[in-house]
């Protein structure tokens, strides 16, 4: 498949609209190590040594989306508790998110807690209820439903089973979406998939299917022919199936049948994986891509994201930066993630070589961005840039920038012959990046002094040089946006 197409396909991702409805929970990680054998019982004795709490099932699927630069909006039932607080303070960082929750007293809000020793799950605890909402719920659910339903591309309905898509809610909330023309995506955990009759696409794993359709779908033509027989009997348009170590099949009208083999280097968590693939999924068609080609960027970043611990998201960058095999280039790649840029720089360091760092947003790259770039690299043998992700501009921001996706600005950024290697960071600052490849000299612009310098303190420590680079006057992404909005205007 085209590397140009799927990078194409990923720039569409930014601004994207998409609106998920489902079972929202929170996901807690207990971290620690186990030395010993309880004396009370044959199960182990776990001594914590921290714990962390981010968002799980429709709410991880938001994250998601925001995580790869598109806008969310969220739809789910929580209970009258703490948990239910937590879990929106989390989401209320996230700029790209809009939560609609509706509060049922009687039960509580769904948190899934993990206990992990030396990176292996021990055991999961579930605090949740499986009951069908109540009526008043219900009309509550779906009048938000439709409330917002009007500003979303695709609708993704992400069923974990917990009560809140009943098979009344499911029937009329694709019944509403397939009025409105709207692509809809059911990530089903329901073992009759009829109840998700009218859906357009259905992403179970290879379980999930053989569930549905009654026989094993092990081996890949098994794999089509529990699907046709499910497209036969009309209950969706098409069906990206995920199979775990034997990467994911996509199946669909006529002879539609590809197999796209996985591509995770490493296993470390599997949780959220599911979520990940559902997300990128709906951003390819919403950016109007063709389902094999939004289907072959999850694939992409399934590999990428069961590569992390916890319930994690990917970002573009990482995606792009997983893209030449597939593209199959003969040029050089510039855009890189963390682990592969910090295998770059270790190659260079062999070679004697001193790297220059420096970061920025980069929204619309002017004169003055070109000569940064350009004294940055004067001062050392290469330059590494960072570049802000879409979710971190738009804190830093404000939610009308950045005018360009991250994709867009860092196939600018790696065009410029004075940068070596670009790569995308989520956080407001650079600092983790930074103290991870250890630059020899870190660029900023004079308009900085080396007190105000992120990471100035860690490149120094470690031997480094901090460099201030001299600006052109007259250059500035913030004023050249408000000359273009105040020309629109007028």
């Amino acid at each position: 498949m085209p590397h140009d197409t799927l990078v194409e396909l990923l720039n569409g991702f930014h601004g994207a609209r998409i609106l998920v409805l489902g079972d929202v929970m929170l996901d807690r990680f207990v971290y620690g190590a186990v030395e010993r054998i309880s004396p009370e019982a044959p199960v182990p004795v776990l001594s914590v040594e921290r714990s962390s709490d981010m968002p799980g099932g429709a709410a991880n699927v938001a994250r998601n989306i925001a995580a790869m630069g598109a806008r969310a909006t969220l739809i789910g039932v929580v209970g009258d508790d703490t948990w239910a607080q937590d879990l929106l303070t989390q989401l209320t960082s996230m700029p790209d998110i809009d939560s609609h929750f509706v509060t049922d007293s009687s039960r509580p809000t769904s948190v899934k807690t993990r206990y992990v020793a030396d990176g292996q799950q021990i055991m999961r605890a579930d605090r949740e209820s499986r009951a069908a909402l109540g009526t008043g719920v219900e009309r509550q659910l779906l009048d938000e439903f439709s409330s917002v339903l009007d500003d979303a591309q695709v609708i993704v309905l992400s069923d974990y089973a917990k009560g809140v898509l009943s098979d009344a809610v499911t029937r009329s909330v694709i019944e509403t979406a397939r009025r409105a023309n709207k692509t809809i995506i059911v990530d089903p955990k329901a073992k009759d998939f009829g109840k998700y009759r009218g859906a357009s696409l259905l992403t179970p794993n290879r379980l999930e299917l053989q569930a549905a359709c009654g026989h094993d779908c092990t081996a890949p033509e098994q794999v089509i022919a529990g699907a046709r027989r499910l497209l036969d009997q009309g209950v969706c348009d098409t069906l990206v199936v995920t199979r775990g170590k034997d990467g994911m099949s996509v199946i669909g009208g006529g002879n539609l049948a590809v197999h796209l083999p996985t591509l995770a280097r490493a296993v470390f968590d599997v949780s959220g994986a599911g979520d990940t693939v559902v997300a990128t999924i709906a951003l390819g068609l919403a950016a109007h891509g063709q389902i094999v080609e939004a289907s072959a960027l999850a694939n992409l970043a399934a590999g990428i994201v069961v590569g992390k611990r916890g319930t994690a998201t990917v970002s573009t960058g990482e995606i792009i930066a997983e893209l030449r095999p597939i593209g199959g280039r003969s040029d050089p790649q510039k855009i890189f993630s963390l682990d592969t840029v910090l295998q770059l720089t270790r190659r260079w360091r062999e070679q004697g070589l001193k790297i220059a760092f420096t970061n920025g947003c980069f929204d619309l790259l002017h004169p003055g961005h070109i000569s940064l770039l350009d004294q940055a690299r004067r001062s050392a043998d290469r330059l590494v840039v960072g570049l802000n992700a879409d979710l971190s501009v738009r804190r830093l921001k404000g939610p009308n920038r950045p005018v360009q996706s991250e994709v867009a600005r860092a196939t600018v950024l790696a065009a410029v012959k004075s940068v070596d290697a670009v790569v995308i960071f989520s956080e407001d600052t650079p600092l983790h990046l930074i103290e991870a490849l250890a630059p020899d000299v870190l660029v900023k612009g004079a308009d900085y002094t080396l007190d105000t310098v992120v990471g100035a303190d860690v490149v120094r420590r470690r031997g480094g040089k901090v460099v201030l680079a001299e600006l052109l006057s007259g250059h500035s992404t913030t004023e050249t946006v408000k000359r273009v909005a105040a020309s629109t205007a007028s």
